[in-house]
């Protein structure tokens, strides 16, 4: 186990909370050095948005979108002091992603924003954050970027 975070995984939609959690992340791999690579899900199609189990994040519907989300969010956390900056965009649900970069990546740290956790349908059927924290085998931070 490393003493310092090498690899840290953040998501981000675009959405104003989720570059909460990208400056935290950010702030955080410039400390530690490490990399930091910034992660979003989108959906193929309205097909794709419609089958998912629940949609309590921003809906991204195709790679271009996700890209551009993806682009702001980089930038962003080189203004405020990450220095490697990566980016990955999968198709899927925001735990099926996050959880696919975090594995790619060998992270040792996944931050997310704390959207979802305390709503009524976060605590019936889940949240991406209480989600990702259950299946992760790294270190999760959740970041309060909603109250």
């Amino acid at each position: 186990m490393p003493d310092d975070y090498e690899v840290i995984v953040v998501g981000s939609d675009g959405s104003k909370s989720s570059m909460l959690a990208v400056e935290r992340a950010a702030r955080l791999a410039a400390a530690f050095g490490a990399e930091l690579v910034i992660a979003t899900a989108y959906y193929d199609s309205e097909a794709d948005v419609s089958a998912a189990p629940r949609q309590d994040s921003v809906i991204i519907l195709g790679n271009e979108q996700a890209e551009k989300n993806l682009e702001g969010a980089a930038s962003y956390a080189r203004e405020v002091g990450a220095g490697n900056v990566r980016v990955a965009a999968r198709a899927g649900t925001p735990v099926e992603a996050l959880m696919a970069v975090v594995n790619e990546y060998g992270a040792d740290l996944l931050v997310v924003g704390n959207r979802g956790i305390n709503t009524l349908t976060g605590r019936l059927l889940g949240s991406v954050p209480a989600d990702v924290a259950r299946q992760s085998d790294c270190d999760v931070m959740i970041v309060h970027t909603v109250k």
